[in-house]
């Protein structure tokens, strides 16, 4: 099997020849080396030896050829928004940051789909779409404005997979560098097929393991024609979540459904100077035509007052629906403000719906006594929840409390059925999880692994 820590060369031996092709493109600038080396999670910075800027696909093959020659670790790197340290050069080697390779390459509206470099961001895509005015969105959205191609590396989801799906279900084909520096295209624009192995989907969520995505081809839906937002305070968690579940279970067709725990509110009331009540809320919004988004809201609403919601409060303009959505949009940036410096520890369990409100309690119980703030909030329409940790980097003892917490609640979410990520991805902090999680299986992944990058230079240490 693959050596996790084999004799890597240093950039040195390659750097003259990076200088020679790249020019200005290449830095060894110990700041932007270390700007490299870190994403926003806990992980400590450990930066990559150089930096290669190339904007087109044939330049990052010949980088990767190169360092494939000699040896020398690969990391592609792109927003760096990121919770799970993907991007941390910890073999240091060469960084390739993606983001110069930021071209729309085609729209096709009548199959409603979109090839973007990977550096394109989401919200430079729709920005794009929405000034040609031709209908049509690209929906997955994991709260960041990250780069579609880190998106699809990292299988991103976000608050609007309850109805469109996650970067699995939205992405359609993509070109990826080989670890030896051989360009692929796999898949395609058919909305499906049955031609030999599903490599775009392999690729999907390789975290940069198995091959750098250069180009990907993803689905655009239909742009509603109306939108609903709604916030719905409950007295208490089980209410909430039963409220989703009858929901769903109703076919209530709802685009997102968000779920705030009362200490999540009263970060964000401080943070954005809100005054919502201090309850586990839900917030909900309804995609559709005007007269079935009108529909959709009032069954919700009727659902959610036979389960003890406090109020209802909906809007359709859209200054209206931000202001609603307001706690929701700023959650995180909430919790790194209850602490001053703070780096964030974030959790990211999915669980089978019918064990959520007791999955959701059970997490509550297990941070009770935690040292630091503990809110618990996530995407409750498919699951998908995370507790946020505010953590002091100089405080140790911190960062090993809450190591346990989170083990805890990995434990919890797999006796149920569940997984220990539903979005965030291994990277450096859960590949014992994956273990855990999926025991013989990830021996088979490594071996997918060794036969792709037999010497392990694809952003190495992560995942498997």
């Amino acid at each position: 099997m693959m050596n996790d820590s084999p004799a890597y060369n240093s950039v040195a031996v390659i750097l003259p020849e990076l200088q020679r092709q790249f020019t200005d493109r290449v830095s060894v600038d110990p700041e932007i080396l270390n700007d490299h080396g870190h994403d926003v999670s806990r992980h400590e910075t450990q930066a990559p030896q150089a930096v290669v800027f190339p904007t087109s696909t044939e330049e990052v093959a010949a980088i990767v050829r190169l360092c494939h020659q000699h040896r020398v670790p690969v990391i592609p790197f792109g927003t760096a928004t990121a919770v799970e340290g993907g991007v941390v050069a910890i073999h240091g080697g060469v960084a390739i940051d993606l983001m110069q390779m930021n071209s729309i390459l085609e729209v096709n509206i009548s199959d409603a789909d979109a090839t973007v470099q990977a550096g394109v961001t989401r919200y430079q895509l729709n920005d794009s779409i929405e000034a040609e005015g031709n209908g049509l969105v690209f929906t997955v959205d994991p709260g960041a404005d990250a780069s579609i191609g880190g998106m699809a590396a990292t299988r991103a989801s976000g608050s609007s997979a309850v109805r469109y799906g996650t970067m699995r279900d939205n992405t359609l084909a993509l070109t990826v560098v080989l670890p030896d520096g051989e360009i692929i295209k796999t898949g395609g624009r058919a909305r499906k097929s049955s031609a030999g192995y599903d490599l775009t989907h392999l690729m999907v969520g390789s975290e940069g393991t198995l091959g750098i995505i250069t180009e990907v081809t993803v689905k655009l839906h239909p742009k509603p024609e109306q939108v609903s937002s709604a916030v719905c305070p409950f007295p208490s968690i089980e209410s909430a979540v039963d409220a989703v579940i009858e929901i769903l279970a109703a076919g209530i067709p709802v685009a997102r459904i968000e779920l705030l725990d009362e200490v999540q509110i009263d970060a964000v009331n401080k943070y954005s100077g809100l005054s919502n009540v201090l309850l586990p809320t839900i917030f909900f919004e309804f995609h559709g035509s005007t007269k079935h988004v009108l529909e959709q809201t009032t069954r919700a609403e009727a659902i959610t007052a036979q389960h003890g919601a406090t109020e209802f409060k909906w809007a359709v303009d859209q200054q209206q629906r931000d202001r609603l959505w307001q706690a929701r949009y700023d959650s995180f940036h909430a919790v790194m403000a209850l602490r001053e410096n703070a780096v964030g520890y974030v959790t990211d369990v999915c669980v089978p719906i019918s064990e959520l409100a007791r999955c959701f309690l059970h997490a509550k119980e297990i941070v009770k006594d935690a040292t630091v703030p503990a809110p618990v909030f996530g995407h409750v329409g498919d699951g998908n929840f995370h507790v946020v940790f505010p953590l002091d980097p100089d405080r140790p003892a911190e960062l090993a409390e809450v190591t346990g917490y989170h083990q805890q609640l990995i434990d919890m979410a797999l006796s149920v059925g569940g997984t220990c990520t539903g979005e965030h991805g291994i990277g450096l902090g859960k590949r014992e999880a994956l273990k855990q999680e999926h025991g013989q299986a990830v021996d088979t992944m490594k071996r997918i692994k060794l036969a792709l990058d037999p010497l392990n230079i694809m952003n190495p240490g992560k995942v498997v």
